[in-house]
């Protein structure tokens, strides 16, 4: 039996203005505020919470978590 060894699951936190609140298109890209990568969702999800609730009285600022492993891994 073969041995597996877990994949590490990279998210990446960032965040700017967008064009629309609705939509995920940014107004600015190359301003995008990359708050880190993290190792784990719930890490991820803490800065991300921590963010969007010092931007909450602007609709025009979003920030989202990106899973960085599903993309170095498309399969999964």
């Amino acid at each position: 039996m073969a041995e597996t060894t877990p994949t590490q699951r990279l998210h990446l936190v960032m965040g700017g203005r967008v064009k629309d609140p609705r939509g995920l298109e940014f107004q600015d890209p190359e301003s995008i505020h990359v708050v880190g990568v993290y190792s784990s969702y719930d890490a991820a999800v803490d800065a991300w919470r921590a963010q969007a609730q010092r931007t909450v009285d602007d609709a025009e600022m979003k920030y989202v978590v990106v899973h960085i492993h599903k993309l170095l891994t498309p399969e999964d």
